[in-house]
């Protein structure tokens, strides 16, 4: 006859379930806020080169302009904070370090580099400045966006395939 175990005892050291890991739920908080990243750094990259008017006689459109600094300020940049400090946290409950993992860091610190560089657009955007030319802050706008999209796939391309050099 074997005896059941009593509910009240607790399961043995090292066998907890999905639920009670931290990591499944780090993994998703990460996804989420990479997600939620991404998109308001391509989005941004095109408002930027749509808000750039041909013409500095051209007022920018107020409801575009409008929209901008907050969800660079109330969206990307908390959402950039989050997949970063929760990419930390599971970098160092995981373990050892992979060089794949190395390369997604860089590759990381590029997309915050494009992140720098959408906030510097808006700025000039908003202030309309008399020496920044529309063309030029299209072309860059453009550039972060492509290169954020490259920089994205880079990312995804190493964590899924987590490849050995």
């Amino acid at each position: 006859m074997r005896c059941r175990p009593s509910r009240d005892v607790p399961p043995p050291a090292g066998t907890h379930g999905p639920l009670e890991s931290p990591l499944p739920w780090l993994k998703l908080l990460h996804i989420s806020a990479v997600i939620v990243w991404s998109g308001c750094l391509l989005y941004m990259a095109a408002a930027i080169a749509s808000a750039a008017s041909a013409r500095p006689a051209t007022p920018v459109d107020p409801s575009r302009q409008r929209l901008l600094r907050p969800m660079f300020t109330l969206m990307a940049t908390p959402a950039a904070l989050v997949a970063i400090a929760s990419g930390t946290a599971i970098f160092l409950l995981q373990g050892p370090v992979a060089v794949w993992l190395l390369a997604k860091l860089g590759v990381v610190s590029l997309l915050v580099l494009g992140h720098g560089v959408c906030g510097m657009l808006i700025l000039r955007t908003e202030r309309q400045h008399e020496n920044t030319s529309p063309v030029r802050t299209r072309v860059v706008s453009a550039l972060v966006g492509a290169s954020s999209a490259l920089w994205l796939g880079t990312i995804a391309w190493l964590v899924l395939g987590k490849p050995v050099f």
